[in-house]
């Protein structure tokens, strides 16, 4: 089974993606967020957050999971896209806020709330999308489906 990876992103991704990139330019705080996320549910609503970084590395939280958290308060009953970015380090020459692929732990969350939920990302630089499910292959289940 190949992945079902669609080329290019709507103009309602790159929206979803300008949304990730404005809440990191508001919310960069060097060593505390330079990770922002947003996700956009079947009412067309978006949630955009930024990781919260700990001290200690385990407590730190994805950009990914407090927007899916911020959805799911708000009632949400299904995401339908996520976008995750990264804002450079100081000294950095490269400056833009570039579209990162969700780490696993995320893929796995958001397919646990949404499995067709889509997934921006990008590929040898070329804009992609996948639903989560098919970036997790024979993931793990308790049995039960969303």
């Amino acid at each position: 089974m190949g992945l079902a990876v669609e080329t290019g992103w709507t103009s309602q991704d790159l929206a979803l993606i300008e949304a990730a990139r404005e809440i990191i330019r508001r919310r960069y705080r060097h060593g505390w967020h330079h990770v922002g996320a947003a996700v956009r549910a079947r009412s067309g609503r978006v949630y955009a957050a930024v990781h919260l970084e700990a001290y200690v590395g385990r407590a730190a939280v994805c950009a990914e999971a407090v927007a899916l958290g911020m959805a799911v308060a708000a009632g949400e009953e299904a995401v339908e896209a996520v976008v995750a970015v990264r804002h450079p380090a100081p000294g950095e020459p490269d400056r833009e806020i570039r579209v990162v692929s969700p780490c696993g732990l995320c893929r796995e969350l958001i397919s646990d709330y949404s499995p067709d939920a889509a997934v921006l990302f990008t590929e040898g630089g070329l804009p992609r999308r996948a639903a989560v499910r098919e970036l997790l292959p024979a993931r793990y289940s308790r049995g039960r489906e969303p």
